[in-house]
C-alpha cells in the first residue's frame, strides 16, 4: 500500500546542509498497522510528510496505493491525496467551528452536498465515540475527546491510508490507550492502512504488526514485529525486552513467540544434566500475540548443548553483556 524507495530529503540552511532522511526504504502491506520510533530529530515526521508529498523528497520515489506520488502535482497530487488522511500530533482542530463542522471540513473542500456532508458526519462521530458531541466546540472537549475529532476528520473522505503523526504523545496514558484501541478497531473494520511514528516502544508493542527503528534519517532495521523479536541482536527486541542486569553467572535471557505444550525447563535438566534456576519471567501481548520472556541461570558441563537445543526448539537465547 505504501512504497518509498531510495527517500532522501536534504534541508539546505545558511551554512550547512541537514540530511533529514538518507536513502529509506520504507514497505507497508494493505491492511496492516506499520509503526517508526525513533528520537526526536531521528527524522521521523519527515518520513511521514514526505509519503504524503507534504514535503517533496530531494530524491527517491514514494507510491502510495499504486499512484507514484512524486510523479505527480497540482490537481492530479490533490486527488491523490483524498486517499491519505492524517492525524496531528496537537489536535490541529479549527477553534471557531462545531465538531461537526471540524469533520464535515475536507468534504467542503472536495464539493460534497450539504445532505451528503450530513450523513458522512453522523456516521464518523459514531464511529469514533462522540455522537453527542456534534455541536460542542474544541475548547469544550479533552485531550482525548479533540483526537477523535481529529481521527473523525482524517476519515472523511474514506481514505485507504491514515499517516499519525505521534498521536498520543500529548495525552495521559489512559486516554492513550483508548486511543490505541480506536485505530485498531479502524484498522479491522475499515481494513485500514495505517502507518504512524511515535518515540514510545509501547505504541509498538500494543497495536503494530510491523515496525521499524530510524536513526539520524536511516531506518535501522525494520520487519514484523514478532520476526524482530525472534532475531538475535534486534534492535527492536532489546528495547523491547532489555536484557537484565545481574552479576550472578550463566544468566541467559529467553524469548518465545509462540506457547509451547512441552516442558522446556524440565527436559534441559533431565537431557543435559544441568541445573535451571528461573530468576523471573513475563508473558505481555505483543503485536496481538503472547510473547514470553524468562531470565534463567543455567549450570552444568552440558550447559551449551541445552543452550543449542532452545535454539533448535525457536527461542531467541541472548546472553547479557
Amino acid at each position: 500500500m505504501i512504497d518509498a524507495v531510495g527517500l532522501r530529503k536534504v534541508y539546505r540552511l545558511k551554512d550547512r546542509e541537514v540530511h533529514a532522511l538518507d536513502g529509506v526504504d520504507l514497505h507497508v502491506r494493505q491492511g496492516e498497522i506499520y509503526g517508526v520510533v525513533g528520537q526526536s530529530g531521528a527524522g521521523k515526521s519527515t518520513l511521514l510528510r514526505c509519503v504524503n508529498l507534504l514535503e517533496r523528497p530531494t530524491g527517491g520515489t514514494v507510491a502510495v496505493d499504486g499512484a507514484e506520488l512524486t510523479s505527480l502535482s497540482g490537481a492530479r497530487l490533490r486527488a491523490a491525496r483524498r486517499g491519505i488522511g492524517m492525524v496531528h500530533q496537537h489536535f490541529a482542530l479549527l477553534s471557531s467551528r462545531t465538531v461537526a463542522a471540524n469533520v464535515a471540513f475536507p468534504l467542503e473542500i472536495a464539493g460534497a452536498s450539504r445532505g451528503e456532508r450530513r450523513r458522512r458526519v453522523g456516521e464518523l462521530l459514531e464511529l469514533v465515540g462522540l455522537a453527542d458531541k456534534a455541536k460542542a466546540y474544541p475548547a469544550q472537549l479533552s485531550g482525548g475527546q479533540k483526537q477523535r475529532v481529529g481521527i473523525a476528520r482524517a476519515l472523511a473522505s474514506r481514505p485507504k491510508v491514515l499517516l499519525s503523526d505521534e498521536a498520543t504523545s500529548a495525552l495521559d496514558p489512559q486516554t492513550t490507550e483508548s486511543i490505541l484501541e480506536l485505530l485498531r478497531d479502524l484498522n479491522r473494520e475499515l481494513d485500514l492502512t495505517i502507518l504512524l511514528i511515535t518515540h514510545e516502544m509501547d505504541v509498538i508493542k500494543r497495536i503494530c504488526d510491523s515496525a521499524a527503528i530510524m536513526e539520524s534519517g536511516v531506518l535501522q532495521e525494520s520487519g514484523a514485529v514478532l520476526d524482530l523479536l525472534a532475531r538475535p541482536g534486534s534492535l527492536l527486541a532489546r528495547s523491547l525486552f532489555p536484557l537484565p542486569a545481574t552479576e550472578a553467572p550463566d544468566v541467559v535471557a529467553l524469548t518465545y513467540t509462540r506457547q509451547f505444550d512441552e516442558p522446556l525447563m524440565s527436559q534441559l535438566t533431565r537431557k543435559f544434566d544441568v541445573d535451571v534456576n528461573v530468576l523471573g519471567g513475563a508473558v505481555e501481548t505483543v503485536s496481538r500475540s503472547s510473547v514470553g520472556r524468562l531470565n534463567v541461570q543455567i549450570q552444568g558441563a552440558n550447559r551449551d548443548a541445552a543452550l543449542d537445543y532452545l535454539v533448535d526448539k525457536g527461542l531467541l537465547v541472548e546472553v547479557p553483556a
